[in-house]
């Protein structure tokens, strides 16, 4: 899994107005009320709510959420309305324009913060992930076409890869971002193939191990630069939000030199409608450190010279029903847990699952997979 880029309403009025007044003039484009009685109204516990979100922007609406200044009944409703009204031709905080600054500076990705993700986010709890997610354990989008349950939506997305890379018996296969290894055991198990699977987060690494045992697959705590082989299949699922723009074009060649001549590439990840160049700033202070959301023209520019698109596939809306169903689960199987993780992440975490939900049915984020060859499929790729 990873992130989208959820932006929020923070402009374009008469600044004479009170913040309040102005909030609730932007948000009034979306018909959404300050403490109105729908499930999409906002009700505002303290009044410096307002003046938070116009200063901080996103970040001061996050955080404002997980100290309980407010509230929303279906936080997923409001963000979809907000986006799908275009409420998020903002003004840009200043801490925004330090952020875009500091991305164009630095590479936020480097090797030597690669591990950062894993340890700030992957590795806060195998017990969160077991309870929300299905038995296999898939981070990302499940494939819900025929599906009616969450675990038949992501059997369905593993078994679209494996039949998109044309997998067989006796191939080998790298699993870039493995996760706890749901994907890698699937392929071995179904489609008889050797899988070599890294992760940059140690908690994934230890269970993908007891998941994967007995299976031809090897997992490996190593960030995507320092792997060497070489494979007939390759595929990354829900990794390359990760990657960022700096390091796309490195990420792809890298993948070029791994792969076998005949070989097929399949990259699994979730898009922006337009091209950033820095991920939001609560996501990235709360959820995803160091993530940013590529753009189609992102990708395509990154691979030029180095490879044929063969299959450019969006079920971008799917997204919308994985995250409701990872937020059922969650909030289902809370008091187990919540001794461990207490109120503020709880407030944090849903805020996350249900914002990016709204963000996917507004269409504002998308989820694409491309298959890519590196000379271009004989007589012409067929998607199965």
């Amino acid at each position: 899994m990873s992130i989208t880029h959820t932006r929020f309403p923070m402009g374009g009025i008469h600044h004479h107005n009170s913040p309040r007044q102005r909030i609730e003039q932007i948000l009034d484009k979306a018909d959404i009320q300050v403490d109105g009685g729908r499930p999409w109204d906002i009700q505002v516990h303290d009044e410096r709510f307002f003046a938070r979100v116009l200063t901080q922007g996103t970040l001061g609406l996050g955080e404002s959420y997980m100290e309980g200044w407010w509230d929303c009944p279906h936080l997923d409703q409001m963000i979809d309305r907000a986006l799908r009204a275009r409420l998020d031709t903002a003004i840009r905080t200043f801490g925004d324009l330090l952020a875009t600054l500091r991305a164009w500076v630095q590479n936020l990705q480097s090797p030597a913060r690669a591990h950062v993700i894993g340890k700030r986010h992957y590795d806060i709890g195998n017990d969160l992930f077991k309870r929300m997610l299905d038995p296999r354990m898939i981070y990302s989008c499940g494939y819900w076409r025929e599906a009616e349950t969450l675990a038949e939506a992501q059997e369905a997305k593993l078994d679209l890869i494996c039949r998109k890379l044309g997998m067989e018996p006796g191939m080998k296969v790298l699993d870039i971002g493995c996760g706890w290894g749901g994907a890698a055991r699937y392929a071995a198990e179904h489609y008889g193939v050797e899988v070599v699977g890294i992760t940059v987060s140690g908690e994934q690494a230890r269970l993908a191990r007891e998941m994967c045992a007995g299976f031809p697959v090897e997992i490996r705590v190593e960030d995507y630069r320092q792997t060497q082989g070489r494979f007939d299949r390759i595929f990354s699922i829900g990794m390359f939000e990760h990657v960022g723009e700096k390091n796309y074009r490195t990420y792809l060649q890298h993948v070029h030199d791994l792969l076998a001549d005949d070989g097929l590439f399949l990259l699994h990840t979730i898009g922006g409608n337009v091209p950033v160049h820095k991920g939001d700033r609560w996501i990235e202070r709360y959820i995803f450190p160091n993530s940013m959301l590529p753009s189609a023209s992102q990708i395509t520019r990154a691979y030029e010279g180095l490879f044929v698109m063969e299959d450019w596939h969006n079920f971008g809306p799917y997204y919308d029903r994985t995250l409701m169903a990872w937020h059922a689960n969650f909030n289902r199987h809370w008091p187990e847990i919540s001794e461990r993780y207490g109120k503020r992440f709880f407030r944090m975490w849903n805020y996350y699952l249900l914002t990016n939900a709204g963000a996917f049915r507004a269409r504002d984020s998308q989820l694409w997979q491309t298959v890519l060859s590196p000379h271009g499929v004989t007589g012409g790729y067929t998607r199965l």
